[in-house]
């Protein structure tokens, strides 16, 4: 590895990002994390995924597994949504980061250097009744302050032991200490190992970010809360290289954007909040981490970290490989290894934390003037897995033809969905239920008189006649993508 300058100039207007302007709730690191009231608590959340297929239990028909969780057509369209919207602001609007799709598999040195291997540990402790396995510091407590099982109500556990939660496997047909790898628990180290070979072929200067979505494992003692903790889930990640000097600004900076992310995907600001990490939570390589909270309906919970890694990721790869990982700035002929910023955010407790943010239950006026008790979805135009629901009256032989018409009109555009099972009020309810902004109705009006569909918002219910040959452009003014 060769030799790095120690001694910077002082960092320039080049090297440090545009002020920020957002109002971020700050709490302290030692803050409650009790959540308070909510419009719902999980066990409604959970049943509403399962009753319309987006989130429901793998293996379901042998009794499921615990911890692992199956996406079905809704749920998956969400999470892809989740994963564009955050791939368009990471990546695609911006200059100054790059993507990457690295392998789940890498050599077993990578996690030795990033202290995975010695370090990846939680604490944990056996009911000596029932032999059901918890976290030591995530022990549920009785009346009187004792932990107990809450599988047998026993207060008898054996003294903590670390457990290291990353899976293993094998490569190849021997199953032996040589051959053993590791299914990776979190994608940013393929980025620091990459780092040099990506910012070659990409010409990127400092400062500059490689992006990745991706899965990563966890074998989780104690799986919970649904979706919020799994053993198997996708993160989105992007590690952001700056030059030692500008980290402290660029903290503050990723900080900033990733909280307008959320807000401006439609999540509430009073169910936000930014806490810093105590001096005793700090993980040995960071610098500073704050977590992006959300109020879930359990507890004050991490949607996502943000954390200052110093250049301890790269140096500590440059030593396990022996390979020069300093990064040459010509501009001021000054050698040093880049400092690290790094959002990393959860797809499924992104996911989660937009369903429950959305979720509504009103009382609102219908078109024909009556009360009307709705369950509805509020997500953003981006993130609703269905854009728009072409409902035709009935399937009365007469309407079937026009509304199939006007459904192959939208669906090269957005995703749509047709639908025709029962009456237009429960289907519109079905709608709501999974937050598709726009109902497209074909009626008898339609294909008697003048070509015109009935167009129904799910937040205000207006509803809008509108020419077919008008539709596109209609929705195209309405739907709020970007």
């Amino acid at each position: 590895m060769s030799e790095t300058t120690t001694e910077l100039s002082p960092p320039t207007d080049r090297d440090l990002p545009p002020a920020a302007d957002v109002g971020v709730t700050v709490v302290e690191a030692d803050a409650d994390t009790t959540a308070g009231s909510h419009d719902t608590d999980m066990a409604t959340i959970v049943e509403l995924c399962k009753r319309r297929g987006l989130i429901f239990q793998s293996s379901e028909i042998y009794g499921g597994l615990r911890g692992a969780w199956d996406f079905g057509p809704l749920g998956a369209a969400l999470k892809d949504n989740v994963k564009a919207a955050w791939r368009r602001a990471m990546v695609q609007l911006r200059d100054d980061v790059v993507a990457l799709d690295a392998s789940i598999l890498m050599h077993p040195r990578v996690w030795e250097a990033s202290g995975h291997v010695e370090g990846f540990t939680d604490p944990l402790v056996e009911c000596t009744s029932c032999n059901r396995r918890y976290r030591a510091d995530q022990m549920e407590t009785n009346k009187a302050g004792e932990p107990y099982c809450p599988e047998c109500g026993g207060t008898r556990f054996t003294a903590p032991r670390a457990f290291n939660l990353m899976f293993r496997t094998f490569v190849g047909p021997t199953e032996d200490t040589s051959a053993q790898v590791w299914l990776r628990p979190e994608t940013a180290q393929a980025m620091f190992v990459d780092f040099a070979h990506v910012q070659l072929t990409s010409r990127q200067k400092i400062p500059f970010g490689i992006a990745q979505v991706g899965k990563s494992f966890r074998n989780e003692i104690t799986p919970r809360n649904f979706i919020f903790r799994v053993r198997e889930f996708e993160q989105m990640e992007m590690e952001f290289f700056v030059r030692p000097g500008s980290d402290e600004a660029w903290h503050d900076y990723w900080i900033a954007q990733r909280w307008n992310w959320y807000v401006g995907l439609g999540m509430r600001p009073q169910n936000l909040r930014i806490r810093p990490h105590a001096a005793d939570e700090l993980s040995h390589y960071a610098k500073a981490t704050v977590d992006v909270e959300y109020r879930f309906p359990f507890a004050w919970s991490e949607l996502e970290g943000i954390a200052n890694r110093t250049d301890f990721d790269l140096r500590r790869h440059a030593e396990f490989s022996g390979k020069d990982l300093s990064y040459y700035d010509q501009d001021r002929d000054e050698r040093y290894v880049p400092y690290v910023i790094e959002p990393a955010a959860g797809v499924d407790r992104s996911a989660l934390a937009f369903l429950v943010d959305a979720y509504r239950e009103e009382t609102a006026v219908s078109a024909s003037g009556k009360q009307e008790r709705r369950t509805v979805l509020r997500l953003h135009h981006a993130l609703a897995p269905v854009k728009v629901a072409v409902l035709p009256l009935s399937r009365n032989e007469q309407l079937v033809p026009t509304a199939r018409e006007v459904n192959d009109v939208l669906k090269p555009r957005w995703m749509a969905q047709y639908d025709d099972a029962g009456s237009i009020g429960k289907r519109y309810r079905r709608q709501d239920e999974v937050g598709t902004p726009f109902c497209v109705t074909v009626d008898f009006q339609t294909v008697e008189e003048d070509r015109a569909v009935t167009v129904r918002d799910r937040d205000s219910m207006s509803q809008d006649r509108v020419a077919i040959d008008r539709l596109t452009a209609y929705l195209d003014e309405r739907l709020r993508l970007g």
